[in-house]
């Protein structure tokens, strides 16, 4: 039986095109990759088995258009533009590729952690400019304290490279509460707001849902120590962009390294693009091609696995309390 597999994007990494050329699958690509409409529309139109979601929306209009919908497998781990909660009505399961993209996020976390200590990209730019300016206010991370919000794979990766240079590191991960720590020289901290005032450097770790949206608000910034460097490459809602605005504006934190923001593509300016203090990247942490790569066949894996009727492994599955249950009927 032939299936068809939705990849909602122009193209798919050859590592994951070449699965399902081999199990014979109909593969059709989005366009544009940001054009939730036309992702309604081929869902609607198209006898869609399967969907390999990137990062546009994949909404609860597209899914309930689509009465052929079994699987739905996301390329890397977050799933906030992904309606799960519509998936799990109908019993659709919602796969991810835990690890896949663990290394290269944490590599991009390390180099924005460093560009922003050091202010890399401003006095690049004023070289670039003919202008000779020595920043000197750089900070020397050996014997600072590092701070993990998530202490899963790109957490623990950080965290050994950040020992390795010297540094203090601790983690709050409520998924390690009465736990030992996976990394023997890491703190675990039960409380997010009692760790806080203890780290130079806090860094960002976690899927974005209802519990971490504004995770780190105002309050939360304040109790930072005042010179603290912030670094995201989760989600962008889970900071509040207005005040972290203001704690580099105000001088509270040295600086930010951003791999995401709350509106992506950031627009046109918008306050974070006016600060010399803040490094910033278009998410693309989890974008090298070893990681495109990985996910890319992960995904693929997932969505035949599962039409195949050899489901990947659970923990896997974002609610895999369907999977014991089947599909419900189609609308």
């Amino acid at each position: 039986m032939t299936h068809t597999v939705f990849v909602t994007a122009p193209k798919l990494a050859q590592a994951g095109v070449d699965l399902l050329q081999a199990a014979g699958a109909r593969v059709i690509y989005l366009p544009d990759a940001d054009d939730a409409r036309a992702v309604r529309a081929i869902m609607a139109s198209e006898p869609v088995d399967a969907v390999i979601s990137r990062t546009v929306a994949l909404d609860a209009q597209a899914i309930a258009a689509c009465p052929t919908l079994k699987v739905v497998s996301k390329h890397g781990v977050g799933v906030s533009n992904i309606d799960v909660a519509a998936c799990t009505e109908r019993g659709i399961p919602v796969y991810m590729t835990p690890g896949a993209n663990a290394q290269s996020v944490a590599e991009m976390t390390l180099g924005l952690l460093l560009a922003a200590a050091r202010r890399i990209p401003w006095m690049d730019g004023e070289l670039r400019g003919g202008r000779w300016s020595r920043a000197q206010d750089g900070v020397e991370l050996h014997g600072r304290a590092l701070g993990l919000v998530g202490f899963g794979q790109v957490g623990q990766r950080v965290a050994r490279v950040c020992l390795a240079l010297g540094m203090r590191v601790h983690a709050h991960d409520p998924a390690l509460r009465d736990q030992s720590s996976p990394v023997p020289e890491v703190r675990l901290w039960d409380a997010l707001d009692d760790m806080l005032p203890h780290c130079d450097v806090l860094s960002l770790h976690v899927p974005l849902n209802a519990h971490t949206r504004h995770l780190l608000d105002g309050a939360r910034l304040a109790r930072l120590p005042k010179g603290a460097i912030l670094l995201n490459t989760a989600r962008g809602e889970v900071v509040d962009e207005a005040a972290l605005v203001r704690a580099l504006r105000d001088g509270h934190l040295h600086a930010a390294g951003l791999d995401t923001m709350a509106v992506e593509p950031l627009p046109a300016g918008n306050a974070l693009a006016q600060l010399h203090n803040v490094v910033l990247t278009p998410h693309v942490g989890g974008s090298t091609p070893a990681a495109l790569a990985a996910m890319a066949s992960g995904a693929a894996r997932n969505a035949l696995g599962w039409l195949r009727g050899t489901p990947a492994d659970a923990a896997a599955c974002v609610n895999a309390a369907v999977l014991s249950r089947g599909p419900a009927p189609a609308p």
